[in-house]
């Protein structure tokens, strides 16, 4: 049976299958011929299934339902809103039929308001779930080769205090809470939005992350400096168990379109949330923490990430630098330097 819903330009069909249940998918198509013949083929494949055994066929809908329901990522927020995104290129697409062409779309259409990082990671998602569903699920004979981007080595975004003031007066309430505590603790955007009370201890000053929310995989202790109490202390007996919240529920996503269209206002540009961490680790570096204290802080479990910050202080560096110099030549050519000067 074909069908359209309301609002709707595209054929739906729905069907019993052989095994009495009930079948119901969007065509995708507004042509009326091309959504039976994508009915019929799909009651094909399905009796295929029931009475010759054939391996079931799944949509890329399934692999992303399936996904949802089973992650247990602190980023799943992020995931979700690009599989709304993905859902132009291959809803009511069988996942067999998901190949480097398809994905090469989704690349050329991303790159047109995004940069080689961000379609990485909308990549980086396609890959894993088609992987999944080869090796664990075993829903797919092969997952397609996915090439990733290269990537510039930009330089690190951070902004200074004058910046963050002036963003701050741009954000609502709760955003400006979030950022302030952000940048007194270092902590990533997931940290914060799914920070609750029950990892907080006020009298010792400190919080923490558990292994399974950190990045690292591994547990974080966070001291809590007079700002980061602050903000905390403006946050008591807004919600039982999470420490920021809007209008009584946890924030899901803190980088959403409030944040954006303050720093518009601010005029603050080529910054992201996660830039609010490099702007922390910046001013600490700058203030002179030693980086390997600094990997500590920020629960970094390579050190080589904390050396994209070395740069910033270079004044440690200084007592080697004149380690080459030959005073006593610097001494004669600035002496013969004068005697020409006196002559000239």
């Amino acid at each position: 049976m074909l069908f359209k819903r309301k609002n709707s330009q595209y054929w739906w069909y729905r069907f019993t299958a052989p095994d009495g249940t009930t079948v119901r998918h969007s065509a995708q198509t507004a042509d009326k011929r091309k959504a039976e013949e994508l009915a019929d083929r799909h009651k094909a494949q399905l009796w295929d299934q029931v009475k010759l055994g054939h391996k079931p066929l799944y949509l890329w809908e399934d692999a992303v339902i399936k996904w949802v329901n089973e992650s247990q990522k602190r980023s799943l927020p992020d995931d979700i809103v690009m599989f709304r995104y993905l859902d132009k290129f291959f809803s009511g697409r069988q996942l067999n039929d998901i190949n480097r062409g398809l994905v090469e779309n989704v690349i050329t259409d991303k790159l047109k308001h995004a940069t080689p990082g961000r379609v990485n990671r909308i990549t980086a998602l396609i890959r894993a779930v088609l992987r999944k569903a080869e090796r664990e699920w075993e829903w797919i004979d092969k997952a397609p080769s996915i090439r990733r981007l290269k990537e510039d080595n930009k330089r690190i975004r951070w902004m200074t205090r004058s910046e963050v003031d002036r963003v701050c007066k741009e954000l609502p309430e709760h955003l400006e809470a979030m950022v302030r505590f952000s940048l007194a603790t270092g902590l990533r955007e997931s940290n914060v939005t799914g920070l609750q009370w029950d990892q907080i201890d006020m009298q010792r000053k400190v919080a923490w992350i558990h292994p399974d929310q950190a990045k690292a995989k591994k547990a974080i202790g966070i001291p809590l400096n007079a700002e980061a109490i602050m903000a905390i202390r403006l946050q008591l007996g807004k919600h039982t168990s999470h420490v920021f919240t809007y209008k009584n529920k946890p924030v899901l996503k803190a980088g959403g379109n409030a944040w954006k269209k303050a720093l518009e206002r601010a005029s603050i540009t080529d910054f992201r949330w996660h830039d609010l961490r490099h702007t922390w680790a910046s001013w600490h570096v700058q203030a002179g923490t030693p980086l390997n204290v600094l990997q500590e802080l920020g629960g970094w479990g390579d050190y080589s990430m904390v050396l994209r910050y070395a740069h910033l202080a270079p004044e440690h560096l200084a007592s080697y630098a004149d380690n080459i110099s030959d005073s006593a030549h610097f001494t004669h050519i600035r002496s013969e330097g004068i005697k020409k000067a006196v002559a000239n």
